[in-house]
């Protein structure tokens, strides 16, 4: 065995490293939905959205010239008929783009998110309850709904408010209607702005429910052993009230702005028409263009105003699970790694502070490895040896120094690659099991297995002494286990852990604290089949 060229350093060290920006490079959502096809869907709905209002006005400028004008025109009605016919296909075309603009921009935000959970730092998740980590979870449909009911509307609503003013100069008195128009728009906007306002607070106030309710339940023996039983709710009480206030004032908010806005708007506009139009001193196909205009705003205001929930729900259930999202990274597959180095991994002064800790757990840490190398880290619980195997693997960002694999970071490898050289198994407790068949929880890396693949796990399994269990199981390798299946000792469950590790055929296998759990005749047979199988080979263990 090899030694470590400088061991775990001070870990009550007196001045925390600098702390070194790892983040991983992000790419923009804006990209992501133009290589997707979605901005250019976008540009097409709008296109054509335009191309049907336009032709919505030319037939009410038909129509209302017909009607205002007192006698039956067969050239107006002509006219009018053909306006009219066009919009049909541009309105199908338009429904048909919003469909696909929806799914597309849904299919990245999940994507995103999906990526985001994935790589989700698994110290911020620990450092969270269930309960908050369900609420953050439970947001994210509200994503989904924006996608599917009501964002792609309330978007061109806004476009057709900010179309509407330009419209207003070829209307009867231009400067009042321009006016009124221009200040619905802006009370509008400050009524939605409040709204979103008491909307985040209501939110933030029932996401706080969630989690109360969640840990509550989790905590619930140790609540009725060391709580009076009159003090249970006394929280519960509080928070709901306050909730309950919050959401009858954005109850009252929201009715206001879907109804009094829109209402308010058409009947001010007439009144300020009705003077021109009592006169007589305009034509009437300018008073068909005015009135005209004033529905075509009052309906974009109707759409604004009855589907601006969605979308403001959306925003900020983004804001929420915005941690969990991240965007593709790049694809390092095509880089290949020099095999050939006689450096396997480098770490050099390496240092680690976790988030809202003054003194570092890591500081100054070396290490060195060469091919066939195994190494053997010993430490006292609490001394880092499990920090430092997570960022070894990637799983960790280092706040100070680096690491390479094989001469490149993990940042130029990326993430599948890195994975393809360096595998770690956790301690047991961070390891989980799934209820699934055992040759799934075994190939966890491959979807769908081959032959050789089932009979290579099959086979290590039987080194690693799993082969009483495999005979003892009626499905063998097909066998459903974890909590709803079989049942699996502690010395079977680290063994499958181990294989699991040993079977992604990385460079270099880090076993955190693997035979913690086995008894010595079991140890000494894993050991022996992993130092046959894991070219390369980090072991931590307590001394």
């Amino acid at each position: 065995m090899s030694a470590l060229t400088a061991y775990l350093e001070a870990v009550d060290a007196d001045e925390a490293p600098a702390s070194a920006d790892s983040a991983p490079e992000n790419t923009a959502l804006w990209t992501e939905l133009r290589s997707a096809g979605v901005l250019r869907y976008g540009v097409a709905l709008l296109t054509t959205h335009l191309s049907e209002t336009a032709l919505l006005l030319v037939s009410w400028v038909c129509i209302g010239s017909g009607a205002l004008s007192g006698r039956l025109d067969y050239g107006w009605m002509a006219a009018w008929a053909l306006a009219l016919a066009g919009t049909v296909p541009l309105h199908a075309l338009s429904l048909w783009l919003q469909g696909i603009v929806a799914i597309g921009f849904g299919g990245v935000l999940k994507q995103r998110l999906l990526d985001g959970a994935l790589t989700t730092d698994p110290d911020v998740i620990r450092a969270k309850g269930a309960g908050e980590l369900l609420s953050e979870v439970t947001e994210t449909v509200a994503l989904d709904d924006l996608a599917s009911n009501g964002g792609v509307a309330a978007l061109l609503a806004v476009i057709e408010l900010a179309v509407a003013p330009l419209l207003v100069f070829f209307s009867v008195n231009s400067r009042v209607e321009l006016g009124i128009l221009l200040g619905w728009e802006f009370l509008t906007a400050a009524s939605i702005a409040r709204n979103l306002r008491l909307r985040l607070e209501w939110t933030r106030q029932r996401l706080s429910l969630t989690n109360q309710m969640v840990e509550n339940m989790g905590a619930q023996r140790t609540r009725a052993v060391q709580q009076l039983a009159a003090e249970w709710h006394i929280d519960e009480d509080i928070c709901i009230d306050r909730y309950l206030r919050i959401s009858r004032s954005l109850d009252e908010s929201t009715a206001g702005i879907e109804t009094a806005l829109p209402r308010s708007y058409i009947v001010i506009s007439f009144i300020a028409l009705a003077p021109s139009f009592l006169s007589g001193a305009t034509t009437l196909d300018q008073l068909a263009i005015t009135v005209g205009i004033i529905l075509y705003a009052k309906q974009a205001f109707e759409k604004l105003c009855f589907g601006f929930s969605r979308p403001a729900t959306a925003l900020i259930a983004w804001q929420t699970a915005k941690p969990m999202s991240v965007a593709t990274k790049r694809d390092a597959s095509s880089l290949q790694m020099d095999l050939q180095s006689s450096t396997v991994l480098q770490a050099r002064d390496v240092a680690f502070t976790y988030p809202g800790h003054a003194h570092p757990v890591l500081m100054k840490c070396s290490l060195s490895m060469q091919r066939g190398d195994h190494v053997l880290l010993e430490g006292a619980s609490g001394s880092g040896k499990s920090t430092l195997a997570a960022i070894l693997a990637g799983d960790l960002s280092p706040s100070g120094g680096f690491v390479l694999a094989a001469g490149l970071d993990l940042h130029t490898l990326g993430d599948s690659a890195w994975r393809r050289h360096i595998a770690l198994a956790p301690q047991y407790h961070e390891n989980y099991l799934f209820t699934a068949p055992l040759i799934y929880n075994l190939l966890l890396s491959s979807l769908a297995p081959t032959e050789s693949q089932i009979e290579d796990a099959e086979q290590l399994c039987r080194e690693l002494g799993l082969g009483p269990l495999l005979d003892r199981m009626p499905d063998g390798l097909n066998q459903v286990v974890g909590d709803m299946g079989w049942r699996l000792s502690q010395g079977e469950r680290s063994r499958i852990f181990l294989a699991r590790a040993l079977l992604q055929r990385a460079d270099l296998l880090i076993l955190d604290e693997s035979f913690a759990a086995l008894d010595p005749y079991n140890v000494r047979q894993c050991l022996e089949c992993v130092r046959r199988r894991a070219p390369n080979l980090i072991v931590t263990a307590q001394p």
